[in-house]
This record gives structure tokens, sequence and C-alpha cells, in this order.
């Protein structure tokens, strides 16, 4: 598909003219997580007078805008050398730059949850952010009130508004003192029937919206025998939680505890219990949502990396999206249906794209298991520290 890749600035405005002389892009594009990307070219005056903090990179894929965001490392890398010498060749010209840039959810990243968002972080006068409601109905208020129109003016990203998602999803609830808040919106997504949530350029305004995504589990079909899978990779393991045994505020004794089970887990595998430590939950409602989204976040994982080939009748960003559920079938006889988490588009001029797109359950992601362990640890200790609920 045509590629086109933009500079601009933080006003969304293009600041130059199209980079045309790229040798490699590398995008990869994550469900409810920050997307990034790289671009190599060579290291023009006019071009290196652009790639700045500040500017931000749009790629167009197929006339559609596939990412857009900020330049985090304008020198992510930068070589050059003499004719003849070590990176050099016949005729080393100005050299070749690597920039790294992200989509436009890095800026939400950088937000916390304040107890009461109309207040500073110093002139707190509520212990916590509590919400209840439709999860779409309560994501939005999360992402307004810490980031959007409704923030204090300092915590306002730039030409951000709210998009479609009230009413999504179901009942939710939220408790939160100072946590990330990508954390909390992953949490409330997931609670409330896995939905997904981004922010993407309309014109001059960057838009948060919550969406349920659509199965496509008839529609969007991968294998070797319809022709649109290269390659394939499956890893399947047992769950690191059948039963959580969540505790909430008391002590001992009168500690309140409630049980939560993925029977289903249980009898396939075997029973794995777990305490989660939500002791600033003052619910059962409450606790029981922790011990869900615990037993979620460790559930048995598929992990699967399927190498597609983009086809008239399906192709990425078309006839499925992040978020959607797929079929593919790794070898004759065996279907996996399973959530789009990821999907890394490389493309060369000479070599065209190549697109890899990975399916699996809510921790399934391309970073190693120890990883996504370390990954989750961080995100319960972030909130008892700040006394929000652990789930």
């Amino acid at each position: 598909m045509p590629i086109t890749v933009l500079i601009g600035d933080l006003d969304l405005q293009v600041v130059a003219d199209p980079l045309d002389a790229w040798t490699s892009l590398d995008v990869t594009l994550r469900f409810n997580e920050v997307s990034s990307g790289t671009i190599t070219i060579p290291a023009r005056p006019e071009v290196m007078a652009e790639l700045v903090a500040g500017r931000r990179i749009t790629v167009i894929r197929d006339g559609q805008i596939l990412i857009a965001g900020p330049i985090e490392a304008p020198l992510a890398a930068f070589q050059w050398g003499l004719p003849g010498g070590e990176g050099g060749g016949e005729d080393a010209g100005p050299g070749v730059v690597t920039a790294a840039f992200a989509d436009d959810l890095a800026f939400a990243a950088g937000r916390l949850v304040y107890p009461n968002p109309a207040q500073a972080a110093g002139s707190q006068t509520s212990s916590h952010y509590e919400a209840a409601g439709a999860a779409g109905t309560v994501m939005l208020g999360l992402a307004n009130l810490n980031a959007g129109p409704g923030a204090l003016e300092a915590r306002q990203i730039p030409h951000l508004v709210m998009g479609d998602g009230t009413g999504v999803g179901t009942s939710v609830s939220v408790r939160s003192r100072f946590a990330p808040l990508l954390d909390e919106l992953r949490s409330a997504a997931v609670n409330g029937g896995g939905l997904g949530f981004r922010i993407r350029q309309d014109g001059t305004d960057l838009v948060f919206e919550v969406y349920q995504p659509v199965d496509r589990t008839g529609t969007a079909r991968f294998s070797r025998g319809l022709g649109n899978l290269r390659a394939v990779t499956v890893e399947q393991s047992a769950p690191e939680i059948t039963h959580a045994i969540v505790g909430g505020q008391g002590e001992d004794e009168a500690r309140e505890i409630v049980e939560r089970a993925s029977t289903f887990a249980a009898a396939k595998w075997w029973r794995i219990e777990q305490w989660v430590d939500s002791r600033n939950e003052d619910t059962t409602a409450g606790l029981e949502q922790s011990g869900d989204e615990a037993l979620a976040e460790s559930a048995e994982q598929v992990r699967l990396a399927a190498v597609t080939v983009d086809t008239p009748d399906l192709a990425f960003g078309t006839d499925f999206d992040l978020g959607d559920i797929v079929t593919v079938s790794p070898m004759p006889g065996i279907e996996i249906a399973d959530t789009v988490r990821q999907a890394q588009i490389t493309a060369t001029p000479g070599a065209g794209e190549h697109v890899t797109v990975l399916v699996g359950s809510q921790e399934a992601t391309s970073d190693a298991v120890w990883v996504s362990r370390v990954k989750r640890i961080q995100r319960r200790l972030s909130r008892l520290e700040t006394g929000t609920d652990v789930a």
C-alpha cells in the first residue's frame, strides 16, 4: 500500500514536505497501549532541522492515518563514515539517521488520576477518585478530568476532545489515588467487557474514544489454505491464577475476604490460588471486580504471532483492526479465535511491506513472559504505594 510520512508540529500542522527518501519504516500498533515507530532516512540538513523535540510524525497508509504522534528520540541512531572506513562506502554522503516516535496515547500515558482532578496535586482534599457506571462513560470521565478539556489547564493535552463511548460496556467502578491514567483505563476496559480505547487525530483535533471491538471470526480468517498466512508461531501456557482470594478492609479475622474463580480454567488445568491485596476497597462489588481483573490478567496464555498477507479480500486496517477477534488456523484442523493485540508493519521502498499480527489473550504481547510479569508487579506496587485498589 502507498505510504506517506509527514512532519508536523504539536498544533497538528504540517511543517515540511513529505519525507520521500526514507529507507525503512517500522510501526508497531498496540491494543490499549502506546503504539510506536521508527523511521530511517538520509540525514540531509533539511531533514535534521525538522527531526527535533516538539515535532510529530504522521504515517498515512492507503489514504488513512496509520499512526500519528510526537517524536520521542530525534536521534535514536545516527551513522556516518568516511569512504572506505567503518560505516562508509564509496560516498558516505550526509549519513543516516533513525528517529523514534509514538502515537498520541503517549500524552495520556504521562498523566496520573488525581483524587480530585479539580484540585492541584498539593491541594488535595479528597482521599480517592471514585466513579461508577457503564465502562465507556467512566473511561471518558477519567480521560476528560485528568487530561482533557475538563482537567486543570496545566494538565490539559492540547487539542484533545472527548469522542464516542458513552454508555458502552458493562458496569464498573473505579477508586484511584495518583495511579497512572492508562492503568485505570485498561482496568476499566477489561472489566467493562474487553473494550478498546485510543486517541486518534481528526483534522485539528485529537479524539479520545472508547469502542467495542468487533467479532470478525467468521470473516477475518487466516490459514495456509487461504494463502494469506506467511508464518505462524504458537505458544501456550497454563494460567497463573484460577482462584483469586481478595482481601479488603479490616484486620485479621475482621478483614473482608471474597473469592473469585475461573471454574473453566481450574477444570481444564488445575486449581491455582493467589492472594490479591485490595485493602483500600470498601465494597464487595469492588473486591469482586479486583478479583476478576486478576483472573483476566493471569489467564491461560495463548500467544499467536501470525505473519499475514494483505489480500484484496482481507487487509489490516480495512477488514479488521486492533481489538477485533479473528480466527487463525496454525495447522489443518486447528483454529484459534482471539483478540488482535498488536500489529507490526515494516516497509522498505524496494521490498514493500510486511504485516505481522499478534493474536492472544489479555497479557499476550511480544514481550518475554518475565517482562510482562514485571510490568504487572510494578502496576500493582504503584497502586499499593498510592493507596489504590490492587487488582
